[in-house]
């Protein structure tokens, strides 16, 4: 039986790290599709009824704001695995 190598746990750590980092980033792709379903929920609903365009533009954009800053949390958790852990 091959005995383990010293050096092999610190690279192991390391591909950890980075598969981490990476799994961390697929959360923009989730903000992508939820940022687009939210205009598109506002180019359906203003050519519906036009007349409250304004309003529905309103709550477009609070539900754009909350789903970029859910997505603010996928490269903040990334950084994390790669520099702090």
């Amino acid at each position: 039986m091959k005995k383990r190598d010293e050096n092999s746990q610190p690279e192991m750590l390391e591909g950890a790290k980075l598969m981490g980092a990476g799994a961390a980033t697929i959360a923009s792709a989730g903000a992508a599709v939820g940022i687009g379903n939210v205009f598109s929920s506002l180019i359906h609903s203003v050519a519906r009824n036009p007349s409250l365009a304004k309003q529905s533009f309103g709550y477009a954009i609070l539900g754009f704001a909350l789903t970029e800053a859910i997505a603010s949390f996928a490269p903040m958790m990334a950084f994390l695995i790669s520099f702090v852990f």
